[in-house]
């Protein structure tokens, strides 16, 4: 059963998005996670109850514009770089090539790289990581990326890893976000 300030939540929450009719409206009833206003049926799939620790967890700070057209400091690549190939080399110096591990790797290693880039907290950009992992046998791959950027404020860092079995490439996108 939902407590009273968890459905003024979800009511107040899904009335923004729009996807649910008003709770005030006299012929209002529920029915087991069912909503029904005169003809409309509307269906919530998921809320999340909030604990009576974290109350002030579902609100929002609005932060006024800076007016800030550009980063105040550039972004690190050489220690992202570092951070690619520290990462890889740890996860993957041992490592044989194998279809089934690759694939989880390569979520594992992603998500390692950009939590350690976020704990840099280098303000306002915006990051992605992408990581390829493939089997060394005697032939060549390409791989090529197409980004629209400002050259000025935007970058990337980029590692190649390689051992008898296999290769690794982690690229960090970093985008400025004005």
């Amino acid at each position: 059963m939902m407590s009273a300030l968890s459905k003024d939540k979800l009511f107040s929450a899904m009335k923004k998005r729009g996807s649910m009719c008003s709770p005030n409206n006299h012929e209002f009833r529920q029915k087991e996670g069912h909503w029904r206003v005169k003809n409309s049926v509307c269906t919530v799939s998921h809320s999340d109850e909030p604990s009576h620790h974290d109350e002030s967890s579902g609100l929002r700070v609005r932060m006024e514009n800076t007016y800030q057209l550009g980063p105040t400091k550039p972004f690190p690549v050489a220690t992202v770089n570092r951070i690619l190939e520290d990462v890889l080399t740890t996860y993957l110096q041992e490592a044989k090539y194998d279809p089934e591990f690759c694939r989880q790797m390569t979520k594992t290693i992603s998500e390692v790289i950009k939590t350690q880039v976020k704990q840099l907290m280098i303000p306002r950009y915006k990051l992605i990581v992408t990581v390829y992992i493939g089997q060394r046998d005697d032939q060549s791959i390409v791989i090529g990326s197409r980004c629209l950027w400002n050259p000025k404020s935007d970058t990337v860092s980029s590692y190649t890893f390689k051992n008898p079995t296999l290769f690794a490439l982690a690229n960090v996108y970093a985008v400025y976000f004005e």
